[in-house]
């Protein structure tokens, strides 16, 4: 177990935590995630591994306390779908989990937020546990999220709104200030 921080002095240990897990997975990266505004190396990391063969799934909040975040983080579903990540929106409530199980075996859990304000400009704290009891436990709590999820399909986010993609748009002009 290792507990990460981050703060305004060093502001890169969970962020680089992350990137490393990402592009270490062999068999699956399973992220819940209560506001996503990824940066591109993270977009580009995801992506590489669901085209390596890795099962990749994000879990998603399907509503949201906060417009802005919940469509910039939309911005990036064309280019995640399009490389074979598989999202999803929890339809019980407002989602406020911050986790990922990658491989079963590396599991994080704590108030960092998939996005550049989280990894660059917030105290954030998370823990790092590696082994398959854990892993074992996360990925049952993953499952357990995505039965209550809804699966957002490529071919269902291509015939959304005109005015979502509006939205997305807007919201991501600010991607780095959320």
């Amino acid at each position: 177990m290792r507990v990460l921080g981050s703060d305004n002095d060093d502001p890169f240990d969970i962020y680089q935590a992350y990137q490393l897990a990402f592009r270490q997975a062999r068999t699956s990266i399973h992220l819940t995630s209560a506001y996503f505004v990824p940066d591109q190396h993270t977009i580009d990391a995801l992506t590489a591994a669901a085209r390596r063969g890795v099962d990749v799934r994000i879990i998603l909040p399907g509503v949201s306390d906060s417009g802005l975040v919940f469509y910039a983080g939309h911005a990036y579903y064309d280019q995640l779908l399009d490389s074979g990540v598989k999202i999803y929106h929890l339809k019980l409530t407002v989602l406020h989990a911050k986790t990922a199980v990658i491989d079963g075996l590396w599991s994080t859990v704590g108030s960092t937020n998939i996005d550049t304000r989280s990894f660059l400009h917030n105290s954030e704290l998370n823990v790092v546990v590696l082994g398959p009891e854990f892993g074992q436990q996360m990925e049952l709590a993953f499952q357990e999220d995505l039965r209550n999820s809804s699966e957002i399909t490529v071919d269902a986010w291509r015939h959304r709104p005109w005015l979502d993609r509006l939205r997305e748009w807007a919201a991501s002009l600010m991607h780095y200030w959320l």
